[in-house]
Formats: C-alpha cells, structure tokens, sequence
C-alpha cells in the first residue's frame, strides 16, 4: 500500500490508511468482486443448503478471481485459533462471526453472509441478511430492514469533513427509533491493506465526535441489532457471537470510499 499511512495504532488494529487514486480503483475492483460473491452465495443460501456449501463455493469464487480471503488465517485476540474458512455464516440467533459447520437451512432460517476479501492488496467487507425459503417471519423482516434503513443512513452521513461520531449518531439513531437497544462492542471499522482499521464506527454515538473523514479514507459501516438484547455470548467454537436471550438478530454491511465530491459505495449488490 503506498498510500499515505496517518495517526497511531490502536490496540488490536492498524494505522489509518489514506488510499491514492490507483489504490482507491483497485478498491473498486475488490467491493465489486465482494459483491459478485455475496449475490452468488444468497441465491445459492436455499433450503437444504449446507453451511459447509457456502464456505466451499466461497473459496472457489476468491480462488478464481486471484484474490486472497481475510478470513481463513485471521487470528485476533477475541477469537480461538485462525478462523479456518472463507466467510462468515451467521443463523438466526448468530449475529457475527458465524463459523459454517455442519448445518442445513431450513425454512424461515435468518441467515447473514459476511465476507471480506484482498485483491491487489486491498480489502472489502460486506454483509448481507435475508430469510431463506418462503416463510418470512416479521420479526425476521423487521431486523433487516432495520439494519438495512441503518446503513443508509450511516453512508448517507458520510463524507469528506464528517465526523465519525456523525455516522455512529446516524445509525444508532434508526436503529433505537425502531425500538432496539444497541450494541457498542463490535462495528464498522477503516479498511485498506488490512481488513480491519481505525477508526472504529460505533452504531451509536454523539454527532460531531471523533476523526475527521478525508478523501481516500475506506470505511465499512456495518450496523447490527439482536430483537429483545444488547448482550453476547459467544459459542464453544470460540468464534460465533448470538444473541444473549436467543433472539434474532441482523446485520447489513457496505464498504465505502471517501471522495472528494461525497462517498462511493464499492459494495453494492
């Protein structure tokens, strides 16, 4: 990455990175490719699709495009080992950090694919929710378009000059109106050589708080509720986040450029 490389390292995560225009097409080409694979995996998520399925078609995809996935060795602090597979399979109550195993969907299941990818040395995050098959359950419904309307308005804040605390007040904002509590733990976060960066984008916050956007800067803004709770609990495989009370739970995700005119979603379905 030769961008240029701003402020200091938090614990846990990288220096911000300001991309230059060959850097910033190279994104493009990346949240396309991440986009092209979530499209192809959600209409592949059917009832009676193995979880396992989906982890494997995945790695075909980022095998084939020559790219590299950023999940499959990812080893942080709050996880157990390497992560071990190519995207994020999170149902019903799971809400972050699915790890896909043996399980077939169902009908009505509530099913997140989260998925981040490096090509030509950038990276680009997305995640998407949906109900598979034709029960639609309306809490199900709800959550989504929820996280969905919150992401919106995450984008919709950003922007040269913004400040962070302009986005995390813009989605905490739609996702308390429409009556959920919110989680501050996990969020969006800066993309760019690595999959996760500062700044750290709360879903809740004061507007007018926290860096300053500038053009080059990637964001991945990624609101996420659970229906009745604001608490965790991760699964014995030491990776799967779900809701406390076994509730359901969604999650939306683009990954954004900073321009000069605005922003510039590269993940778009």
């Amino acid at each position: 990455m030769t961008g240029i490389v701003i402020g200091r390292a938090l614990e846990g995560r990288t220096m911000i990175e300001i991309l230059n225009p060959t850097e910033l097409a190279r994104a493009r080409e990346t949240g396309a490719l991440v986009a092209d694979i979530l499209r192809t995996m959600q209409a592949r998520a059917t009832v009676g699709t193995n979880l396992l399925d989906v982890d494997a078609w995945t790695k075909g995809m980022i095998a084939d495009a020559g790219a590299e996935s950023c999940y499959v060795d990812y080893a942080p602090s709050f996880g157990r080992g390497p992560f071990g597979h190519y995207i994020c399979t999170s149902v019903n109550d799971a809400v972050l950090h699915g790890k896909p195993h043996d399980y077939v969907l169902a009908d009505g299941d509530l099913l997140t694919l989260d998925l981040a990818v490096s090509l030509g040395g950038v990276v680009a995050d997305s995640a998407v929710s949906f109900v598979v098959g034709t029960t639609q359950p309306a809490e199900s419904l709800a959550l989504i378009d929820a996280t969905e309307r919150a992401l919106a308005a995450g984008i919709e804040a950003a922007g040269p000059g913004a400040r962070i605390g302009d986005l995390s007040h813009a989605i905490g904002t739609v996702l308390t109106g429409a009556g959920y509590t919110v989680n501050t733990e996990f969020g969006g976060h800066g993309v760019g050589s690595t999959m996760h960066q500062d700044p750290h984008i709360a879903n809740a916050g004061r507007p007018g708080r926290g860096y300053t956007l500038r053009p080059g800067l990637l964001l991945a803004i990624e609101p996420w509720v659970m229906a009745d709770t604001d608490e965790l609990v991760t699964d014995a495989d030491g990776w799967t986040l779900r809701s406390a009370t076994g509730a359901r739970t969604a999650h939306s995700e683009h990954t954004v450029a900073i321009t000069e005119d605005g922003v510039e979603v590269l993940t778009l379905r």
